[in-house]
């Protein structure tokens, strides 16, 4: 019988820091199960989904959790920049050329028997050669990958076979639920009672969008703490503001 990792809710109960999301929970049991895996299957897997859904979050902590080497690409960056990101994080040195400090990284990565997760890999997946240097780290170690990217990065994949057919597994980021709400509740709006009506209220406005479900928690315990509500629901806030994203309509 296989047993699922448990995830905490709180890396410290005085001091939630950590919420049991859905996509915190798929993320984990992911990279746990393909560090796992059967000698001889591929050890990449992709976390997808659109922006605010919370996958920096499942990943840092997947990372913590596993003692993962973690980058995340940016958008100006060629192959070296993402290569000397990872030996930095490593603590080797940058020197050489990319070949061999690639080659000290697979390295690393074998002997340490540590995943590494690059965030933002939809960035670096959009060149040919950033796709070459993903397959390059992953058949040099036969380690663990955990790449991270908006929601068309399994489609950008799909045009370099190589990479592509060597993904483990796919973890399709799920929108804010109610339950992932209440849970961020105790994170951004501790000692507040918020009620299901409202909790419900954020979730549609959010769009899915677990960075918005918390600002507005936050912004709820604010006005809690300025009037003095030990408690709210959809009409005690009535019509102050909530954040959508949406930007502010042209003053005329």
């Amino acid at each position: 019988m296989t047993h699922m990792p448990v995830v905490p809710t709180t890396v410290d109960a005085n001091h939630p820091t950590v919420a049991p999301l859905a996509n915190v929970v798929s993320t984990f049991v992911a990279l746990k199960s393909a560090q796992g895996r059967a000698q001889g299957l591929p050890g990449l897997v992709v976390l997808h989904g659109p922006s605010g859904w919370g996958k920096s979050t499942a990943a840092g902590y997947a990372a913590v959790q596993t003692r993962a080497y973690y980058v995340q690409c940016q958008t100006l960056w060629a192959r070296s920049d993402f290569i000397a990101a990872i030996c930095r994080e490593m603590g080797l040195p940058i020197k050489g050329t990319v070949a061999r400090m690639a080659d000290a990284i697979a390295e690393q990565l074998t002997l340490s028997g540590r995943p590494l997760i690059v965030d933002e890999a939809h960035v670096l997946v959009e060149r040919a050669t950033g796709a070459g240097a993903l397959k390059d780290l992953h058949d040099s170690t036969g380690g663990t990958i955990l790449l991270i990217g908006e929601e068309m990065l399994p489609q950008s994949m799909t045009r370099y076979e190589r990479l592509h057919g060597r993904v483990l597994e796919w973890v399709s980021a799920q929108p804010c639920s109610i339950k992932d709400a209440v849970a961020l509740t105790r994170i951004y709006a501790p000692g507040v009672k918020i009620g299901e009506d409202l909790l419900r209220d954020l979730v549609t406005r959010a769009k899915g969008s677990v960075r918005r479900v918390a600002v507005n928690l936050d912004r709820i315990r604010g006005e809690a703490k300025k009037v003095g509500w030990v408690s709210v629901d959809k009409a005690l806030w009535g019509e102050l503001p909530l954040y959508t994203g949406e930007p502010p309509a042209r003053r005329v």
